[in-house]
């Protein structure tokens, strides 16, 4: 009940309290002004929770679509939910809101743009899968699978033919896209669990090493080289040996143990690829 309402009512309709007519009117005008700019307060801020909430129903389905391509948000989508709690906290007056909806509509325009380099990127490879290789996204990064066996003989970094067609090929495809060509790359070298005895690697560390510094240098080599090359930016290029230690297959029989043994492209992040670490600061 509006005991203030009914107290003015009272006042006007018993004057003899202390005040005239003229200055109860005044505070009554006084009231219903007040009274409407409430309401168009109010109904602003339906109005922008019903844009919030569109807003957030769009961030919902980019982030749907963006798992369905494989890439990983998990982490931060976390601390989303987390500024999600501290906001609702505080989300009391019509500015919040609008503060609010401008965050939620400045992430959706960022997913977008992850989504379109996402697909951009996973196009620009296809290619390369009717060659059959194998392009995947592993621990929220694109990579390019090159099996060992097509590479290399069996405890060796020799390239085999075989292997520097393949490798070749992969390297005309990247050279000659402006914006593959513009990526940082690892080669990965990866083997299976059987253990190495002897020879020149040691243990299956120095052979995935080996393995992934003798692609990196196929891959810089001049293309017009006596034995050829790929004709990669050699600054944007780095290998790394990572042996028995990161199975894409568990090593339980003969066919998952060649699967392991490989060499793979990652494609390096690319900070326009992220969300603006700025915001989140």
């Amino acid at each position: 009940m509006n005991w203030g309402l009914i107290g003015i009512v009272a006042l006007v309709v018993f004057p003899g309290c202390g005040y005239t007519e003229t200055e109860w009117k005044a505070q009554l005008a006084k009231t219903n002004q007040l009274t409407s700019q409430l309401e168009a307060a109010k109904a602003t801020q339906r109005q922008t929770q019903v844009e919030l909430d569109a807003a957030q129903s769009r961030v919902s389905d980019l982030e749907e679509d963006l798992k369905r391509l494989g890439y990983n948000l998990n982490n931060v989508t976390a601390e989303l939910q987390q500024t999600d709690t501290e906001r609702d906290q505080l989300a009391s007056s019509v500015n919040q809101l609008k503060r609010a909806l401008d965050e939620f509509k400045l992430r959706a325009e960022q997913l977008d743009r992850i989504k379109q380099r996402f697909e951009m990127l996973r196009d620009k490879l296809t290619q390369l899968t009717q060659l059959g290789l194998k392009v995947e996204v592993r621990n929220n990064r694109m990579v390019i699978r090159l099996p060992g066996d097509v590479l290399f003989p069996s405890g060796s970094d020799e390239l085999k033919l075989g292997g520097i067609k393949v490798l070749g090929a992969v390297a005309e495809v990247i050279r000659k896209d402006p914006q593959l060509s513009k990526r940082y790359f690892q080669v990965a070298g990866h083997t299976d669990n059987v253990p190495l005895e002897g020879g020149p690697f040691r243990d299956n560390w120095g052979l995935s090493l080996m393995r992934a510094r003798r692609v990196l240098l196929y891959l810089i080599a001049p293309v017009d080289s006596p034995e050829g090359g790929g004709g990669l930016d050699v600054l944007r290029l780095h290998a790394a040996g990572y042996g028995e230690f990161d199975p894409v297959q568990s090593n339980s029989n003969g066919n998952q143990r060649e699967t392991n043994r490989r060499v793979e492209l990652v494609i390096m992040p690319d900070v326009e690829e992220m969300l603006d670490l700025r915001q989140l600061i």
